[in-house]
């Protein structure tokens, strides 16, 4: 299986996963249930965006170099970490909620710029044969975890 298509079946997961969170964090009661949520995002979402700086980015660096995006698309998945991180030191009910939403949307806009920008230019650039076998080393990691 092909790297972009792993990395779209994740995406699609995602996304049922932040309708459910837009869903239910304002009916959230509680500033430690609103930092469980932000945990759990961040256990299912470092892992998928260490797999895409690793195996699926930096093949592409000279191609994001060249489109003028190679500082954006590292600099979004930290903007979200790091968001995530204060979520998890917000004081207040209102203020966790506020920066856990706003955590999804920036999640949901990389998202569809991976999906619009980055799957189709590997998919062009890389030979099936490397996208194959980028998705075989997903494979490999996800069994020894």
């Amino acid at each position: 299986m092909k790297i972009t298509d792993i990395l779209r079946a994740e995406h699609s997961v995602f996304h049922n996963l932040f309708d459910h969170i837009e869903a239910t964090v304002p009916m959230l009661k509680s500033l430690a249930d609103v930092k469980a949520v932000a945990v759990l995002i961040d256990k299912v979402m470092a892992p998928h965006s260490h797999t895409e700086d690793e195996l699926f980015i930096d093949p592409l660096e000279h191609c994001f170099d060249q489109i003028g995006q190679k500082e954006t698309f590292h600099y979004e998945h930290e903007q979200i970490e790091e968001t995530l991180v204060k979520v998890g030191r917000a004081r207040t009910l209102k203020d966790a909620k506020k920066l856990l939403l706003a955590v999804i949307a920036a999640s949901r806009k990389h998202f569809e710029k991976e999906e619009r920008i980055v799957f189709p230019m590997a998919e062009n650039i890389l030979k099936a044969k490397t996208l194959t076998d980028l998705g075989d080393k997903w494979m490999k990691r996800r069994k020894s975890r």
